[in-house]
């Protein structure tokens, strides 16, 4: 199926009726749903293997496959130049993030941790410049370690159990590279709130816990359950970089400059962080 033909097939009552049912058994087979859970897949490479291999070539039996590039991403990409930047997608899953940042002019390196779904990017993207690879995030090779100006993370993080998280933080800034930028995005709760799960959203110290082996926090968005994402906080009235922009904020910027810059799907409550690396000897 051709790129126009999946991204129309998205839209279709069909291919949500394939994934709830794809949802429905995927969660059945969750280990992470049960008691012990924990323990018996930690990193839940089993059920991310089982997700692609019970797929069966249909992208709505992976349920963060929309076929197109992740909406708070193209915002983001929208304001920002990465033309030239050594980029990488962490988790890439089927490439269309990763495409993304290609199109925008990026030099990508986008892995997944299964096999499956590198293939699976590979054949829909046949003339890609994008280095697809298979990678474990807590393994990766020595020589990413500071080889990317700028790191990609789209719900990776929420999908992972609360105890990985420090690790994760330690791997992302591995790769961050001295005046380099990690952007994270992910679902949001407020801090002691269960929302059950997997997927795990994320709270505000979650977030905040990434700033670790030299990286900083230059800025967070609170952004509201909403079908649109204001443009205002990073357009001409956007705060300075290293403010962190909360609900309110974009709230009070909506009324000044409303802009709506997408609309393709209703989100809940996400968190948008940006952290930075100085530069080397700053």
């Amino acid at each position: 199926m051709g790129r126009e033909g999946a991204r129309t097939e998205v839209l279709n009552e069909d291919f949500a009726e394939r994934r709830a049912r794809a949802r429905e058994r995927l969660d059945a087979l969750d280990p992470h749903k049960l008691p012990g859970g924990i323990e018996a897949d930690p990193r839940r490479q089993e059920w991310f293997e089982a997700v692609y291999a019970l797929a069966k070539d249909d992208p709505a039996g992976v349920p963060w496959a929309d076929l197109q590039p992740r909406p708070l991403l193209q915002e983001w990409l929208a304001a920002r130049p990465i033309a030239g930047l050594r980029a990488l997608d962490v988790g890439c899953g089927l490439g269309d993030n990763a495409e993304a940042l290609a199109r925008a002019g990026a030099r990508v390196v986008g892995f997944d941790l299964v096999e499956r779904a590198v293939q699976w990017a590979r054949a829909r993207f046949p003339n890609s410049e994008v280095d697809y690879r298979v990678a474990d995030l807590f393994n990766a090779p020595d020589e990413w370690r500071g080889g990317f100006d700028f790191v990609h993370e789209l719900y990776t993080l929420q999908a992972l159990p609360e105890t990985l998280l420090p690790g994760a933080a330690r791997a992302l800034a591995s790769f961050v590279a001295p005046g380099g930028t990690l952007l994270v995005i992910s679902r949001a709760r407020e801090d002691g709130e269960d929302l059950g799960g997997p997927p795990w959203p994320l709270a505000r110290k979650d977030i905040e816990g990434l700033a670790v082996d030299g990286l900083r926090l230059v800025a967070l968005e609170d952004i509201p359950p909403s079908g649109d994402l204001d443009h205002a906080a990073f357009g001409r009235s956007r705060p300075n970089a290293d403010d962190v922009i909360d609900s309110s904020d974009l709230e009070r910027a909506s009324r000044e400059k409303p802009v709506s810059t997408f609309s393709q799907r209703a989100l809940t409550r996400h968190w948008r962080a940006e952290f930075r690396r100085d530069e080397a000897g700053a």
